[in-house]
């Protein structure tokens, strides 16, 4: 998994490429708490180029999902796969968070 940081606007958005499985996990979720810590309180994840997500990996965006409610953050998921989103669909994590099909569509209804 490769996380690319980018600030834009009030957004720091995380385009993710490749798996987050067991092993990732951690790594997105603690990449996750040092923005919360650092003030951010709105993030976009760009899923574009992530290709596999596990329960691992849905744990750490429903952490970052309850910790922007807390703070009166925003948090947004764009561009997911026809494969993850089938996933989000499943898990019923489609009906807990804001999922558009770009991120240019995000930033413009702000």
């Amino acid at each position: 998994m490769n996380i690319k940081i980018e600030k834009i606007e009030s957004f720091i958005v995380l385009k993710i490429k490749g798996r987050i499985d067991t092993m990732h996990s951690v790594k997105l979720e603690v990449e996750v708490a040092q923005l919360f810590e650092r003030g951010e309180k709105n993030i976009i994840f760009n899923c574009g180029e992530m290709n596999y997500i596990s329960s691992s990996g849905l744990r750490v965006f429903l952490v970052a999902q309850k910790k922007a409610i807390s703070i009166k953050g925003k948090l947004y998921l764009c561009n997911l796969q026809p494969a993850i989103q089938e996933i989000f669909n499943i898990s019923g994590f489609s009906n807990l968070f804001r999922i558009y099909e770009t991120q240019e569509e995000i930033l413009i209804n702000q």
